[in-house]
């Protein structure tokens, strides 16, 4: 047998070593041989090996002679391996002693081929005994030596071959297991080497592939509360967590929306949300409106007590063209910070879900693809997309939606034109939108694009904010920074509840207001637990009263209605026209109600108002003025405490 390494190696001295030294080294070898369990034939023949070997260094002349004849072989074949012929006899002994010089990778490939035919020993001998250990010993310490140079896959390797012949042997069943646990604990290691890979190597990021979804199924999920920490391979919570996002980067889009589908059909839920984000990256990303369809799908299917739909749905809803959807999903957050920077966000209403939509798909959406552009969230340049287009007129089409003049001219287009300066054109009608005039402005850009530059023009490029995935992967609330509100900037909003720009239900708007009665300030709170129409009618006039005494420059106690982020966006508003010495009286009833949605902790109603005002300078000139108007408004009420406020209102028509 061909050994391959020299004497000094085998005995562990150096080539310059004396031989005062390699007596010393020859000494401590043989009185502390290997304690595996190797036979004690074997260990006797290593002791001997050893001193074979002390013997040859520490003569003058035969030491002369070998380091000459290492110094030939150098000089002939500067890369060739130095070797130790022995006889059959010694072969497990020089195996043994390979090992312990840390040649462990050349031990194992050498033991392993000692116990195939035709060099196979006899069953049941020693020498079967001793080469089944060391090839065991010898082939996780070599896996060991490839994992420290994070050659993980190659370590892997070692191990299977080195299990498959322990299984073959059927000797030692406790090696074996120690083997096993081993290419365990390697596995999350494997999964990063493999998919970080360049993508050509197909089969390699076919097999990471694999093994990431043979660890997450065994480990019952993306948040597993149950799995077993003392497992080799298992990681706790936030190591995984971690290691899950090291790996998403080298994951196309499409794997991951195949990878978090199999795993939510599969009974793990915590897939369901990062699914909802794949479908929503892909369909931005490759303007594929129609997997944005699907996220909204999935989205409303997900059932996660710590999860609050409204914003991702609203934010899908926005993308998808429906307006009014995403309105009111806005309206009900369960985030009171959320819900306070939206109230407070100093555009108007979509201008403020834009701002949101485009953090929510810059910061939790678009990151975290190997194939994605994380930085291209363009609203403008998505509603652009003739792929786009054709999809929110096909959705027009399949809902029997037809647009016209009223919905043409939304209070937030005015509103967004009216930031910008812009006069509103009338809108044309729905006759006139279908008509074959080069001219006519296509129906999607009437509901969204011309409205969306403009608000995108007001609230500018930049998004300050974050949003984090929760421990359960799960959205934080994204809670963008809220500049300061110049009063001049105020004015798009004035009447964002009441505005006069709202559409009128009919073409004779019902004159139903309360003649000859003056607006009165409400004075006790409603603390009832389950409020009756009438005391949620009285509730909402107290709110416009209310709200009319303040603009009007009187004293009212808003608070005892509305949450304190409503009541300062009166008082801005009254400081704002008190500022340019103005002043507005205003008129308003609430003619009917009706609850649309009652939960103990919140109230969902429609309500007709009736609505006129008028606007006046310090003279008492009349600056502009509303005509009576009857159109609807949502509002949202909830309890803090005891008692019952308006947290919320979205206009209608």
């Amino acid at each position: 047998m061909d050994l391959p390494i020299d004497h000094f190696r085998l005995l562990g001295v150096s080539p310059s070593a004396a031989p005062e030294a390699i007596l010393r080294r020859l000494e401590t070898r043989c009185d502390s041989p290997p304690d595996q369990g190797f036979t004690h034939e074997a260990l006797l023949q290593r002791a001997d090996l050893l001193r074979r070997s002390a013997d040859l260094l520490t003569d003058p002349s035969d030491r002369a002679e070998y380091e000459a004849a290492l110094l030939r072989l150098s000089e002939s074949h500067p890369n060739g391996t130095v070797g130790l012929d022995l006889p059959t006899s010694s072969e497990v002994a020089g195996l043994i002693l390979l090992w312990e010089a840390h040649g462990a990778l050349e031990a194992f490939q050498l033991a392993r081929q000692g116990l195939q035919p035709p060099q196979a020993p006899a069953l049941g001998s020693g020498r079967e005994a001793d080469l089944t250990l060391l090839a065991a010993l010898a082939c996780r310490d070599a896996a060991l030596e490839e994992q420290d140079q994070r050659r993980y896959e190659s370590a892997a390797q070692l191990l299977i071959d080195g299990i498959q012949l322990q299984q073959r042997m059927g000797k030692l069943p406790d090696q074996q297991r120690q083997l096993e646990d081993t290419l365990q604990g390697l596995t999350p290691f494997r999964i990063l080497d493999l998919l970080s890979r360049d993508l050509g190597d197909q089969d390699s990021h076919q097999r990471g592939l694999t093994l990431l979804d043979e660890l997450v199924v065994a480990r019952g999920g993306l948040e597993a509360a149950d799995a077993d920490v003392d497992q080799p391979g298992s990681l706790c919570q936030d190591d995984f967590e971690s290691f899950f996002h090291q790996i998403r980067r080298f994951l196309t889009v499409q794997e991951q929306i195949d990878l978090f589908s199999r795993w939510f059909e599969g009974g793990a839920a915590d897939a369901g949300f990062l699914t909802v984000l794949a479908l929503t990256a892909a369909g931005f990303s490759r303007r594929k409106p129609e997997f944005l369809e699907q996220a909204r799908d999935r989205m409303q299917t997900l059932a996660n007590a710590d999860l609050d739909p409204m914003p991702l749905l609203g934010c899908l809803d926005l993308l998808l063209g429906n307006v009014k959807d995403a309105d009111r999903h806005f309206a009900v957050l369960r985030d009171p910070d959320l819900q306070a920077w939206f109230l407070n966000h100093p555009g108007d209403r979509l201008a403020a879900q834009c701002e949101y939509c485009r953090a929510w798909l810059e910061r939790d959406v678009l990151p975290g693809y190997r194939d994605v552009d994380a930085s291209g969230a363009d609203l403008d340049a998505w509603f652009a997309d003739r792929d786009v287009q054709g999809f929110v007129d096909r959705l027009d089409r399949k809902a029997s939606r037809q647009i016209g003049a009223e919905e043409m001219t939304l209070a937030w287009a005015s509103a967004g034109d009216a930031a910008l300066g812009a006069s509103s054109e009338p809108a044309e009608s729905d006759q006139e939108v279908d008509s074959e005039d080069a001219d006519a402005t296509p129906l999607w850009q009437q509901r969204w694009v011309r409205p969306a530059a403009a608000v995108l023009a007001l609230v500018g490029i930049t998004v300050a904010g974050s949003v984090l995935l929760r421990r359960n992967w799960n959205p934080a609330p994204l809670l963008p920074e809220t500049a300061s509100r110049p009063a001049e900037e105020k004015q798009v909003e004035e009447r964002l509840e009441l505005d006069a720009v709202s559409s009128p239900v009919d073409d004779e708007p019902v004159a139903s207001l309360k003649a000859g009665l003056e607006p009165s300030a409400p004075s006790e709170p409603l603390v009832s637990d389950a409020p009756t129409e009438a005391e949620l009618q009285a509730l909402l006039q107290g709110w416009l009263d209310a709200k009319a005494l303040t603009l009007s420059g009187q004293q009212a106690d808003l608070s005892v209605v509305a949450r304190e982020p409503l009541v300062k966006r009166v008082e801005l508003e009254r400081a704002a026209d008190q500022a340019a010495g103005r002043s507005k009286s205003i008129d308003a009833a609430i003619t009917t109600i009706e609850v649309v949605d009652r939960k103990p902790q919140r109230i969902e109603l429609l309500a007709q108002v009736a609505y006129s005002d008028r606007l006046q300078a310090a003279d008492g000139t009349v600056i502009e003025e509303t005509a009576p108007t009857d159109f609807i408004v949502t509002y949202v009420l909830g309890r803090d405490g005891t008692q019952w406020l308006l947290h919320d209102y979205i206009p209608g028509s």
